[in-house]
C-alpha cells in the first residue's frame, strides 16, 4: 500500500518557512544537496532538474505530491504553472482554479489521501505546509525531515493545528559535517 511522507525541511525550533513563507535561506549545496539529489531526485522542481543534472532521472520514492496553495504560490509566481511535472500533482485550496490541467485542485485532502492510498503507485510526497500536515497529521505514515542547524525564531511550524500529540519514532539518521541532518520517522502507537 502507498505511504504518505511528510518530506520537508525544518530549522532546529521546527519551522519550514519564514513567517511570509520564506524558504530560500535554507542552504542547498555541497555533500547535503547531493545526497537530497541522489536519494530524493523527483523532489526537485521540473524547470530546476536540468540545471541540476537530474533530468533524466526517474523517480526514486515518490510519483505524487501534494501541497497547500501557500507552497504552490512562489512556483506560480515565477511562472511554474506546474512546479513538479514529471510527477501528479494535487493542490489544496478552496478558491484556487487550476490554472494547468497537469495541476489537480482539492478541497479535500483527507479524502484525496485515502483514495490515494487505495490506488496503485509510488508513495505521495506531502511538500507542505504546516496547516495541511497539520489537517493530514492522522494520515502520515513517515516523516523525513531535512533538519538544518540553525533556529529563526518565528514562521510556519512543521505542523501548525491544535494540540493533538502523536508518535513517530525515529528510523534513521543521515549526518553532514555542517550539522545537516535528514532523519526518517515512522508513525508510532499512540
Amino acid at each position: 500500500m502507498r505511504k504518505l511522507i511528510y518530506y520537508i525541511a525544518a530549522t532546529l525550533d521546527g519551522y519550514i518557512a519564514g513567517p511570509d513563507g520564506q524558504y530560500d535561506f535554507f542552504p542547498f549545496g555541497g555533500e547535503e544537496s547531493a545526497a537530497i539529489l541522489a536519494d530524493f531526485p523527483e523532489t526537485m522542481p521540473t524547470p530546476a532538474r536540468e540545471p541540476l543534472g537530474i533530468a533524466d532521472r526517474s523517480a526514486e520514492r515518490f510519483d505524487a505530491v501534494i501541497m497547500g496553495r501557500a507552497t504552490y504560490a512562489p512556483g506560480l509566481k515565477l511562472g511554474w504553472t506546474s512546479p513538479y511535472g514529471h510527477l501528479k500533482q494535487y493542490v489544496v485550496s478552496r478558491t484556487l482554479i487550476s490554472p494547468d490541467p497537469a495541476v489537480t485542485v482539492v478541497d479535500d485532502p483527507t479524502a484525496l489521501v485515502r483514495t490515494l492510498k487505495e490506488q496503485d503507485g509510488m508513495d505521495i510526497w506531502l511538500c507542505g505546509g504546516g496547516k495541511l500536515a497539520a489537517t493530514l497529521r492522522d494520515e502520515i505514515d513517515e516523516l523525513i525531515i531535512k533538519r538544518h542547524p540553525m533556529v529563526i525564531g518565528t514562521g510556519i511550524p512543521l505542523f501548525d493545528g491544535p494540540f493533538t500529540p502523536a508518535n513517530f519514532l525515529p528510523v534513521s539518521t543521515r549526518c553532514f559535517d555542517s550539522g545537516f541532518t535528514i532523519t526518517r520517522f515512522a508513525k508510532g502507537l499512540s
